[in-house]
C-alpha cells in the first residue's frame, strides 16, 4: 500500500512538472504571438549578471523611446509555494506597450522571464521572490538602457512600469539623470508597507521606491492605480506621492472599473497618451 502511494505521488509530481514545462511554452507563445501581431520583434540584451529579454517595435528615430517594464510575473504558485519560472501566464505590460503608437518602444521583461533558466546561472528563485527589487536588479537594468542608448542613439527614456515593474522604473530612475517620465501602472511603490497590510513575508533583500521618491520629484510623472485594485490597493500610489511631496511633477490618477491586472487594455489606448508634465513646466 505505502509503495503504491508513493508510486502514485511520483507519477503525480512528474505529471506536474511536464504540464508546468508545457504551460512555461505557452506563456513565452502567448508573448512572442502577442509581440508579432503588433510589430515587435524580439530582443535578448545581456547586463554583467542576467540577460533580459523583451521586444522592439522601431518605425522611425526618436531620441526619447518608450520603455515598458514587466510585472513581477508568475512568482508564486500559491501563498507557500515558489514558482519554478516566473516567466507571466499574462504579460500585461506587453500587451499595453502593443497600445502604444510611440515611433520607438521597447518591452522589457523581467529577469529570469521568458529565458532558458538552465543558461543563466544568475537566476535564483530569489530574484522573483524576495530580491525581485534588489540592488544588482537595478544595475542590471540600468546597464541595458546604456546598450539601448548607444544602440539606437537616444537622449533619453520614459519609462513605465506596471506592478513590480513600476518599483524597477522608480528605482532605475533614481540612478540616472537621462529619465523624461515615469508612468507607473498598479505599481508596488511602497512594497513595506503594501506587506505589512497583507501579513505577508517582506521583501528584505530588495530596495524600497518609496525611499526615492523626493529625489525623483522633479522628474514628470504618472502613477495609474485601478479604483477595484486589492492586489496593490491605491493608497500604495498616494504614500508615493505624499512622500515624493512635489505635486506640481507627481500626479495620481486612479481609473474606475480596473483591477490589478484585468481592465487596463480598455484603457490604455487613451490613458498612455496622457504625457506626464510638471504643473510649472506647462505652458
Amino acid at each position: 500500500m505505502r509503495l503504491l502511494s508513493i508510486m502514485i505521488f511520483t507519477t503525480c509530481v512528474s505529471a506536474l512538472t511536464a504540464c508546468s514545462t508545457m504551460r512555461v511554452d505557452h506563456r513565452r507563445q502567448e508573448a512572442f504571438s502577442v509581440a508579432q501581431s503588433s510589430g515587435f520583434s524580439p530582443i535578448a540584451i545581456p547586463s554583467a549578471r542576467f540577460t533580459v529579454s523583451g521586444f522592439s517595435k522601431f518605425r522611425e528615430h526618436t531620441d526619447e523611446p518608450v520603455v515598458y517594464i514587466e510585472g513581477d510575473g508568475f512568482s508564486w504558485i500559491d501563498r507557500h509555494t515558489i514558482s519554478p519560472n516566473p516567466t507571466p501566464k499574462n504579460p500585461l505590460s506587453l500587451k499595453l506597450a502593443a497600445l502604444d503608437t510611440t515611433p520607438t518602444v521597447f518591452y522589457l521583461a523581467r529577469p529570469c522571464q521568458y529565458v532558458d533558466l538552465s543558461k543563466e546561472q544568475n537566476c535564483t528563485n530569489a530574484y522573483w521572490t524576495n530580491a525581485r527589487f534588489a540592488p544588482e536588479i537595478i544595475e542590471s537594468y540600468d546597464q541595458i538602457l546604456n546598450t539601448l542608448k548607444q544602440r539606437y542613439d537616444s537622449k533619453g527614456f520614459h519609462l513605465v512600469g506596471f506592478s513590480g515593474g513600476g518599483a524597477i522604473a522608480v528605482l532605475l530612475a533614481a540612478r540616472r539623470a537621462d529619465i523624461k517620465s515615469v508612468r507607473t501602472i498598479a505599481g508596488n511603490l511602497d512594497h513595506v508597507a503594501l506587506h505589512k497590510y497583507k501579513k505577508v513575508s517582506p521583501l528584505t533583500a530588495s530596495l524600497d521606491p518609496i525611499a526615492v521618491a523626493e529625489k525623483i520629484n522633479h522628474i514628470p510623472q504618472i502613477h495609474f492605480s485601478g479604483r477595484e485594485d486589492t492586489t496593490v490597493p491605491q493608497w500604495v500610489a498616494k504614500n508615493f506621492a505624499r512622500a515624493a511631496h512635489a505635486p506640481d511633477c507627481v500626479k495620481i490618477r486612479i481609473i474606475p472599473g480596473v483591477e490589478h491586472s484585468k481592465g487596463w487594455e480598455d484603457v490604455w489606448g487613451d490613458l498612455y497618451k496622457v504625457k506626464p508634465e510638471c504643473a510649472r513646466n506647462a505652458q
